[in-house]
């Protein structure tokens, strides 16, 4: 055997392979935490100069329309690395209490640009909904590319925690004491606030937290360029979801989901991308659509399962792309605070539904109200100070909503009873529901109820039992129309052999109001008699918040009841909402809740019970 020819073979032979490798480019996230687009100069014509993230424009590209489908970080997190929308998948309650799963043969993107030849690292959040194999081959606060394979493509994820709403989690005395550089008198406040000293400092401070940011941003760009990497890697810029002043982290209002997206394309791979350096795209991406770019960057198959379609790469036309023009957002359960609301932005309109409009905005959850200016807001709500646009935040909600952004981008007037946009009306609130029919939607099933003894992954369940779902769908929609036109068919619901067609039932009669006081003297036999504890709940929160008639004695029995801590969150989060809406007082013992619940970080219970105590 000739070993010089032979080695010679396996030399060229790992050369080829190298070269093959280097075909590929480095992909680098850098990820800043709870800011929109409303704080920086690249986005804002008030906003804070950030000069390293505009550099990575000046020799990328910026999108103008960037969407976090989740308006909190565990849901968009969640979304952003498996391509999937977390209502489709059970990953859209923030945190998750009982983790969700995925079929069979499905994972994180990471894992799949593993077996595309990628060295994948995460430095260093994950905060998923989901227990999945992610592909990290490092994950930790000290994760870098550094332990590649010669020449091996890496994907890192740079994450920065320095804009993060703990971060405004400032005392009265350090608003006093500490002066911001950003100067009070020429922020730019939100017309929904009111111009008070501790929103102005608020605002203030956050901007001094955005040149912070862009300081370490520029700090972590060279060490890139300290390895000569700038030429080989690709550079995204964004942040995980909208801003943390009040109304916007947990709300799927602009200034909750938009958010900044800038793009670094080095020469070396401009090729693959249909944009001129320093280019502005108008086309609308989301979380969803990033797996999908990614793996299509690394030249690997997108796997059918993902939602999203990739925004960047070979055979992606900028014509086609500035073409998108829509984009779907959730928000659900924040730490103890439940809603259900569904977005759907198209062009320069948004369109918002509110599936349980009695609730309000602004009600009350610990970690978020540790934020001076949302205290101060509800003080001044209770002191009857604000303008009537102002209150908005801490009273009970349209069941649709229609904004122009373009007149009103803060969407404050809602155009849905407006007859000149009638038509616009029903194309968003028809392209919103086949959104939410085609997934289908999981948070019409209770959360408590849908992990209760669950055998398949929430994705099969749906699928499964889809047609039960569109009906639950269906009786949720009566709300949009006139209750005349729809009482003979909420009776039925109500009156079903279904729990969860009457629990719906119930919630449409919230939404109505004192109007479906008609079914009052069935509502009152269900808040005493029904099978389900979770309809005697709906049942008396209908009579709490319309009636005088609230059987506080009936609470104490729901609450002993519950089958799980998430039922029991749900219960409290009723209980809270009929105490800052009503003024009613609610008292409940505690001896049968097991200590368990009371004991474990996370959920919110004992946060709940704390406030329904004082």
């Amino acid at each position: 055997m000739n070993f010089g020819k032979f080695f010679l073979f396996i030399a060229l032979t790992i050369k080829a392979s190298l070269a093959i490798s280097q075909d590929k480019p480095n992909i680098v996230w850098i990820t800043s935490e709870d800011n929109s687009i409303h704080y920086m100069d690249l986005y804002t014509k008030n906003g804070i100069a950030t000069p390293n993230i505009s550099e990575l424009a000046e020799k990328g590209v910026v999108f103008k329309h960037a969407f976090s489908n989740g308006a909190v970080c565990s849901v968009a997190r969640t979304t952003l690395f498996s391509g999937q929308y977390a209502n489709k998948t059970g990953t859209q309650y923030h945190r998750a209490i009982t983790k969700s799963s995925f079929p069979n043969q499905v994972n994180m993107f990471p894992w799949y640009l593993q077996r595309a030849g990628y060295h994948t690292s995460n430095n260093a959040k994950k905060d998923y909904n989901v227990n999945a194999l992610e592909g990290w081959d490092v994950s930790s606060s000290k994760a870098d590319w550094r332990d590649r394979k010669p020449n091996q493509p890496f994907f890192h994820v740079r994450n920065f925690h320095t804009t993060h709403e703990g971060k405004l989690h400032f005392t009265k005395e350090q608003q006093l004491s500490q002066k911001t550089q950003a100067d009070l008198s020429k922020v730019s406040l939100f017309p929904m606030f009111p111009d008070t000293p501790t929103f102005r400092y608020t605002h203030a401070k956050y901007q001094d937290l955005h040149v912070k940011l862009d300081d370490q941003i520029g700090a972590f760009i060279d060490e890139l360029k300290q390895e000569s990497l700038m030429e080989d890697t690709i550079i995204f810029y964004f942040g995980d979801h909208g801003g943390v002043l009040p109304r916007s982290k947990g709300y799927v209002y602009q200034t909750g989901v938009h958010v900044p997206l800038v793009v670094y394309i080095p020469k070396k791979w401009q090729h693959i991308i249909d944009a001129k350096q320093g280019s502005r795209i108008d086309g609308f991406v989301s979380f969803v659509d990033f797996a999908p770019t990614l793996l299509h960057l690394a030249g690997a198959d997108i796997p059918k399962h993902m939602d999203g379609q990739a925004f960047l790469g070979k055979g992606v036309s900028v014509k086609e792309l500035n073409k998108r023009d829509q984009t779907y957002s959730y928000a659900d359960r924040f730490d103890e605070k439940y809603d259900l609301v569904r977005s759907l932005r198209k062009g320069n309109f948004s369109y918002i539904r509110n599936y349980q409009s009695f609730n309000i905005n602004g009600l009350f959850n610990e970690y978020r109200f540790r934020m001076l200016a949302y205290q101060e807001w509800n003080e001044l709500y209770q002191q009857n100070k604000l303008t009537t646009q102002q209150k908005l935040f801490f009273e009970p909600k349209p069941p649709e909503a229609l904004y122009d952004l373009k007149n009103d981008p803060f969407e404050l007037n809602n155009l849905a009873n407006n007859p000149h946009y009638a038509e616009k009306l029903k194309e968003l609130r028809t392209n919103l529901d086949t959104k939410l029919r085609s997934l289908p939607d999981l948070s019409f099933i209770p959360e408590s109820e849908l992990f209760s003894n669950l055998s398949v992954s929430p994705t099969e369940y749906g699928k499964k039992h889809s047609k039960h779902i569109l009906r639950l769908m269906d009786i949720a929609s009566l709300s949009l129309k006139s209750y005349q036109s729809i009482k003979s068919e909420l009776h039925d619901a109500l009156t079903s052999k279904d729990a969860l067609e009457r629990y719906w039932a119930l919630i449409t009669c919230s939404n109505f109001g004192t109007i479906a006081l008609e079914n009052l003297s069935l509502i009152k036999e269900m808040s005493r008699l029904d099978s389900s504890n979770l309809v005697r709940l709906r049942a008396i929160e209908y009579l709490a918040l319309f009636t005088d008639n609230y059987p506080r004695h009936l609470i104490q029995a729901i609450v002993n009841n519950a089958e799980n801590e998430i039922e029991l969150l749900l219960i409290l989060n009723s209980l809270a909402l009929i105490k800052q809406t009503q003024g009613k007082s609610i008292v409940i013992e505690l001896n049968d809740i097991p200590e368990a619940w009371l004991n474990r970080k996370g959920p919110g219970i004992v946060e709940r019970i704390e406030f329904l105590r004082e």
